[in-house]
């Protein structure tokens, strides 16, 4: 991408550093510095100085920054996006970032400085503000997608625990109500608990929920006929021993 503005290729060339004076890491980066080393003739100052610059020109420095010396890497759960610069200069850049708004973390790295965001918000925020708005749409929806599968896991996760939960619990209940039957107890029971020990037995994949519409009763009125068959085999047990 190739500023329009004479004074942004002036800043975008100051951005790339020694990437402009032939120690670019990539042929794409080279070739770049030349181009914007062509200025037309009436072009104005060739220097570049943050204090004075406009934001059109500080995006453009910063653009140059990050091709010379930047790279974004994206894994499962994890987004990181650094500046690799001489170790007197990352100060500066971090009190830059800052000044627009995106502040980064700074630590040392091998005898270089490395300013750092881990934040997917402030690499968005930096991909769009120094053009790269097709690899910020990119970056987004790799996030939705990773969220909406986090949300999907999450769901089947809670569906299978609740599902294993509602099997352990009819099997329990189903055993209940063979103990209290076998004993000859069922029929005590008020006409609600046998109700419910039927319906049991015919669905036991139902919930509360479905046996309580099925059986035209409240959800509680279920769960206190299963707390009576849960009693009654109970001292069905104790006096079998």
């Amino acid at each position: 991408m190739e500023p329009a503005r004479s004074c942004c290729r002036v800043a975008e060339r100051a951005g790339l550093g020694q990437a402009a004076l032939g120690r670019a890491r990539s042929p794409s980066i080279a070739r770049l510095a030349a181009r914007l080393a062509i200025r037309p003739p009436d072009a104005g100052a060739a220097a570049f100085e943050w204090a004075t610059a406009r934001d059109h020109c500080r995006r453009s420095y910063l653009r140059g920054i990050f091709l010379a010396t930047g790279s974004l890497s994206l894994s499962a759960g994890r987004t990181h996006l650094e500046f690799v610069v001489p170790l007197d200069e990352a100060p500066a850049l971090g009190e830059r970032l800052t000044e627009i708004g995106l502040p980064a973390s700074l630590r040392v790295r091998r005898g270089r400085g490395v300013v750092t965001w881990k934040s997917a918000d402030s690499v968005v925020a930096f991909l769009r503000l120094v053009g790269a708005g097709g690899s910020a749409l990119e970056l987004e929806s790799r996030f939705v997608t990773r969220s909406l599968h986090g949300y999907l896991n999450r769901v089947l996760n809670a569906e299978g625990a609740n599902l294993t939960r509602s099997v352990a619990s009819a099997s329990r209940q189903l055993e209940q109500i063979d103990v209290v039957e076998r004993s000859g107890a069922l029929d005590a029971l008020p006409p609600t608990a046998r109700a419910v020990a039927r319906l049991r037995r015919e669905a036991p994949e139902a919930t509360f929920s479905e046996m309580a519409d099925r059986l035209g009763l409240s959800r509680a009125r279920i769960q206190r006929a299963f707390r009576q068959l849960e009693s009654a085999a109970a001292g069905a047990r104790s006096a079998m021993r």
